[in-house]
């Protein structure tokens, strides 16, 4: 019977049966000082390459902590080519959009600078950790990475073609679009406006582009937070993994 692992920890380092590794001081401190695990605990450790694996610790110290892959618990799983665009808001608003994504499942995660955007840079390093916490406790098998921020009209302008744009457009609010139409398997993004919404110009060039798609997300106008997981959801549930 495979054994349960209460743990689950994101590894930057190859797996595979009896393969050792090392944790981070970090890590080897929360698993030691924070969760006081000793050796013979069962790890499960993710890698975003190699599924999920049980391992045991044979170190253990505050410091220090050396574990051992001892069977493989989960196939790799990595998400539906999907990528979200979002313009930051506040902090603690930004962080949510990012853990959300990693959980419901998306390719990569890219923040972009409209013309009515609030903050004017992120901490990319910050927000990658939020994904990495976001997919340990979900169970997830991917991270997706979090991009540094990039100005939209810059990203527009070389948009591959092979790419399907959804634009989550608030100024057809209540309206019924068709912009899900599509198969599986398509490449696709996800765009989400900043708390002030788009500009004239933005929505007139995002119109204008073959690869858009508008659509609206129901008969209200959503925080940008919770517009990003409404989007999310109706994709995944339409042409994603969810069925």
């Amino acid at each position: 019977m495979t054994v349960k692992a209460k743990i689950r920890l994101y590894v930057d380092a190859p797996m595979g049966k009896g393969q050792s590794l090392s944790l981070s001081k970090e890590q080897a401190h929360y698993i030691t000082g924070v969760m006081r695990q000793k050796i013979g605990a069962n790890i499960a450790l993710f890698n975003g390459r190699d599924g999920e694996w049980l391992s045991e610790m044979v170190e253990a110290g505050k410091r220090r902590a050396v574990l051992i892959c001892k069977e493989q618990t989960k196939p790799q799983q990595n998400p539906p080519d999907v990528w979200l665009y979002f313009a930051p808001i506040k902090k603690v608003r930004t962080d949510f959009i990012v853990e959300k994504a990693a959980e419901l499942g998306v390719a990569m995660i890219c923040p972009v600078q409209t013309d009515f955007t609030n903050s004017e840079r992120i901490r990319q390093d910050r927000l990658q950790a939020h994904a990495v916490e976001a997919a340990e406790q979900c169970g997830g098998t991917f991270v997706p990475p979090v991009q540094a921020l990039q100005k939209l009209d810059a990203v527009l302008a070389h948009w591959p073609s092979d790419r399907r744009l959804l634009f989550c457009d608030e100024t057809l609010v209540g309206e019924t679009t068709q912009g899900l139409d599509g198969a599986k398997g398509e490449k696709w993004a996800i765009l989400i406006g900043p708390e002030g919404g788009f500009s004239n110009a933005e929505i007139t060039h995002l119109r204008k582009m073959d690869e858009t798609r508008s659509i609206s997300l129901g008969p209200r106008v959503l925080r940008a937070d919770t517009a990003a997981v409404a989007a999310l959801t109706l994709w995944q549930n339409t042409l994603g993994d969810w069925r």
